[in-house]
């Protein structure tokens, strides 16, 4: 039964056929003031005719506007609706384990995947736009990209040719900092960048521990930004060190994976320069798969 006015709560009387009923009428509007006030007098002084203050009162919200032509029709009928929402998902950093967050990373490159195959490239990957479903009665999507606003048609990019830095700064790819035009190989370096991020910032269940001396990546400039990041994945020595210093007690099980991750997506310790590797896509997974089977991993989170 519909939540109405007829049906569940006059439980369909029909009150057309009262002996007092009235069809409603509509309401004359009533006279406005429309006379300047006269020189020499102010219109704030004088006190307005009842019939004019109240002409200028909007109609009770509760009253029903019946048109003539519809004045005998039958009586409006008000249906009470209700929307329930349900939460889709959280972010990616928030994922109960950590086989569930590198689960979850491989979910999105995949559904970046997708999403460039049908021509569009989404150009902000970050941790607040890769979600995470863990809630088995949820019908979401288990891992899903959201906040398309920067994402462009790649028939558009190559038309244009245009340049310009695109994404959230701490994990936007060096090429874009430093204005390349954007290509989905910049986006599967941002999806590198996030990992990093949330294995440094985050500790067990999306715990937050602090600021870092990483913050600076949100702020500074793109020079410094593209050197600080250029030196973290240049040497592998120098990578290990920082991983090991920097990443949560939480998220040291994940050094070597995002090692290898790392030299996946920078194969000889530089920034990507060319040509597109499609085939970068199915690596990152696979390194994101095995690293979700290492019992070093599974232990504990």
């Amino acid at each position: 039964m519909d939540d109405d006015i007829c049906e569940n709560v006059r439980r369909g009387l029909d009150v057309t056929t009262a002996i007092n009923y009235r069809p409603g009428r509509r309401m004359q509007p009533g006279r406005t003031v429309t006379d300047a006030p006269r020189k020499g007098r102010s219109s704030a002084s004088r006190k307005r005719p009842s019939s004019q203050t109240e002409s200028a009162l909007p109609p009770n919200k509760r009253s029903c506007s019946v048109s003539p032509a519809k004045a005998a029709s039958a009586p409006s009928n008000r249906v009470h609706q209700r929307i329930i929402l349900q939460d889709y998902g959280k972010p990616i950093y928030k994922a109960g384990s950590r086989s569930a967050l590198l689960a979850a990373l491989a979910g999105c490159i995949e559904g970046h995947k997708s999403l460039y195959m049908a021509g569009i490239l989404h150009r902000d990957i970050s941790i607040n736009n890769l979600m995470i479903n863990d809630d088995d009665d949820n019908p979401s999507w288990p891992s899903f990209l959201i906040d398309l606003d920067l994402a462009v048609r790649k028939q558009r990019i190559s038309a244009s040719g245009a340049r310009g830095r695109t994404g959230t700064r701490a994990f936007m790819a060096i090429g874009a900092l430093l204005g390349e035009q954007h290509s989905f190989m910049h986006d599967l370096e941002s999806f590198f960048w996030v990992l990093f991020w949330i294995c440094i910032h985050y500790d067990e269940n999306g715990k937050d521990i602090g600021p870092t001396e990483f913050d600076s990546w949100n702020y500074e400039s793109d020079h410094k930004l593209i050197l600080s990041k250029a030196g973290t994945i240049g040497d592998e020595s120098l990578f290990l060190k920082t991983a090991v210093d920097n990443f949560t007690p939480y998220h040291q099980p994940l050094i070597i994976w995002v090692n290898k991750l790392r030299k996946e997506v920078f194969p000889i310790g530089e920034r990507w320069k060319g040509p597109e590797q499609d085939e970068l896509y199915s690596s990152m997974k696979k390194i994101l798969n095995e690293a979700r089977k290492d019992p070093e991993v599974l232990q504990d989170g």
